[in-house]
């Protein structure tokens, strides 16, 4: 049986404060900056002075495989950064470090209004009460300006001035920053009700010392202590099933905390500072056109970028295996999934950093060269990791035409083969080895060679966040679709400047009134890229009113010669006949077909028929059918 790798143990809450105060106690790296509210704070003391659970800590011991850059909580003296920690504050970093700012720092505590307005605080306990059972505890936690004088009336009457010891004792307002070393306070305390007739007054306090001050000093806090041979993936994993804040934490916060302990800032490599752009501006800024907030490749992440840097540091690994040829051990597997990520050593980083950089940037020219413009119209934000990488490890042979076209192939197979939508870590490693394989001679990848595309799926595309709804709007794009009115081709340009998205061509109004079911036709059957402006004139009417409307011209708009128009309807696969003719259920037919031929050649193969629905047959307008399942299916 494997041995346990933690204790769970009870800590004196006072010695917890010293360990931050001396250094012995810090935080890792990744770990965010102290962020409570005053409210919250309030909570936190109230909840200790009735000797209240308040959640366990998590701890790391220093000095094994997972090393941490450690800093000192906020407030630690100067001496504690040049301490080196026994162990590194995982989760509780919130609870300790506002504990300690109240009690051990004895300086004032800058924090926030709940409406997150900075203020700095002093933090005390009215004792009457604190000692009224009637009362809420938390009401009797007070928080008080640095000047220690309460006002109201905007600044003009004072309501509670604590400046001195004896303003203090004389309102019977104990300060927090002595909760755990009360004598001197005590000490003042009776001195300034001596005499018999306030000897109610001190047995207050002293009742109060037993029942509240006394919670603080024999306080313990359930600490879950990881020991030094905790992995980084147990690391990880155990953070986020104990984490009480609720931010999971992610492999890129993990890998910056271990290279910051060699001295290299990773976050400034991705976020930039003041003086350099980052990796993400970058990214933003790659082929974004004038137009628009933002390129292709913004929504790009950190972790993205280190999947794709793991992809060859692992591909490596595996190749000096194959070399070495030791029998009897299992090959490295190349892979970009989180374990792996936990374990990409600094200098594979910087090996392959600016690669792999390249590659997304070449990245988003192809995505530019398929008519994909916006990160909104991006089929997968996924199936970009495989997409840099393998882009990153060809260099400039994807110029060719050749080798482009198979790269393209394989992207629409990913697109309509429905293939990155989950669980696509195992996708990412087939991909990154196949594919440069294949665009070398080597046998089809097995997102090519297994993808299949059912025939009817077409019409049940009907979802604009559907990655294939998105493929087919990009095709047609690319194949040459103009936009009826102006007939120019959708470029970037075009694309921005038109304001150009998917619209009915059977509009919604007219379907409606001819009795035909949104779940027909809502289908990407029905659509297609058209500018705003021409959207607006189609409006609500039948085909044949628009594109008369539309050949006849107005003031503002010459005429559209009938044949040009024609040509402009068949650059979107749409008879010009059938749609003139309003005729429905033929149009979708016959632009079924049409579509699954597009889509058959952005592949490379024929569509599957289906079991009941062999090639050629009419448009099914049974409602029930649509609903049926049609999805893709890849081994």
């Amino acid at each position: 049986m494997a041995r346990s790798a933690f204790q769970t143990n009870p800590i004196a809450l006072r010695e917890l404060l010293d360990d931050c105060d001396r250094g012995a106690l810090q935080l890792p790296d990744f770990q965010r900056s102290w962020v409570w509210d005053e409210d919250r704070i309030k909570s936190l003391i109230a909840s200790i002075s009735r000797a209240f659970p308040v959640g366990a800590l998590m701890t790391l011991e220093t000095g094994g495989d997972v090393e941490f850059k450690p800093r000192p909580v906020e407030g630690a003296p100067l001496a504690a950064q040049s301490a080196v920690p026994r162990s590194l504050l995982l989760d509780g970093q919130q609870r300790m470090t506002s504990l300690y700012q109240v009690t051990l720092r004895g300086k004032v505590v800058e924090t926030v209004t709940p409406k997150n307005k900075k203020v700095k605080r002093w933090f005390y306990i009215d004792i009457r009460k604190a000692m009224d059972p009637s009362c809420d505890r938390e009401d009797a936690i007070v928080g008080v300006p640095e000047d220690r004088v309460i006002r109201t009336d905007f600044g003009r009457s004072e309501v509670l001035d604590l400046t001195t010891a004896e303003r203090e004792y004389e309102t019977l307002m104990y300060p927090v920053s002595q909760a755990f070393d009360w004598d001197s306070w005590q000490d003042g305390f009776q001195e300034h009700w001596r005499g018999d007739e306030h000897s109610e007054i001190r047995k207050l306090f002293k009742a109060f010392k037993v029942a509240i001050l006394e919670n603080f000093k024999d306080y313990r806090v359930p600490v879950i202590a990881l020991d030094r041979s905790t992995s980084k993936e147990a690391v990880c994993v155990v953070f986020e099933k104990v984490n009480t804040g609720g931010k999971p934490l992610d492999a890129f916060e993990l890998v910056t905390a271990m290279y910051a302990a060699e001295g290299h800032e990773l976050r400034k490599d991705w976020f930039g500072n003041e003086k350099v752009k980052g990796r993400q501006s970058r990214f933003a800024e790659t082929l974004r056109p004038a137009e628009a907030t933002s390129g292709i490749i913004a929504n790009v992440t950190n972790t993205d970028f280190l999947q794709a840097v793991s992809l060859f540091y692992t591909r490596e690994r595996r190749r000096e295996a194959e070399k070495a040829k030791k029998s009897g051990k299992e090959l490295p597997s190349v892979s970009g999934n989180r374990q792996a990520l936990l374990n990409l050593p600094l200098s594979a980083y910087k090996k392959y950093e600016a690669q792999v950089e390249t590659g997304f940037i070449r990245a988003a020219r192809f995505l530019h060269m398929l008519h994909i413009y916006r990160v909104f119209d991006l089929p997968y934000q996924s199936q970009i990791v495989p997409l840099a990488a393998i882009l990153a490890d060809i260099g400039t042979d994807w110029e060719h035409d050749t080798i482009r076209a198979k790269l393209v192939q394989w992207y629409w197979n990913g697109v309509f083969g429905e293939l990155y939508g989950s669980a696509v870590d195992s996708r990412f490693a087939r991909d990154f080895q196949e594919v440069p394989a294949w665009l070398t001679g080597g046998p089809e990848p097995t997102t090519v060679s297994e993808t299949i595309f059912r025939a009817d799926r077409l019409k049940t595309m009907r979802m604009r966040l559907s990655a294939a709804y998105k493929g087919v709007n990009a095709l047609l794009m690319r194949e040459g679709a103009r936009d009826f009115r102006s007939g120019q081709k959708f470029d970037h340009i075009v694309f921005f400047g038109e304001n150009v998205d998917i619209h009915h061509i059977f509009p919604q109004d007219w379907c409606k009134s001819n009795g035909v079911k949104p779940a027909i036709f809502d289908s990407i059957i029905n659509k297609t890229p058209l500018s705003y402006r021409t959207n607006r004139i189609i409006g609500g009417v039948a085909p044949s009113e628009y594109l008369a409307k539309l050949e006849a011209g107005n003031s503002t708009a010459p005429p559209i010669g009938r044949a040009r128009l024609d040509e402009h309807l068949e650059s979107h696969f749409i008879d010009p006949v059938l749609l003139r003719g309003d005729s429905f259920e033929a149009f979708m037919s016959d632009r079924q077909k049409r579509l699954l031929a597009l889509i058959e050649d952005a592949m490379g193969k024929r569509a599957y028929a289906g079991e009941n629905n062999e090639e050629g047959e009419d448009y099914e307008s049974d409602e029930a059918t649509l609903e049926a399942d049609l999805t893709m299916d890849a081994s």
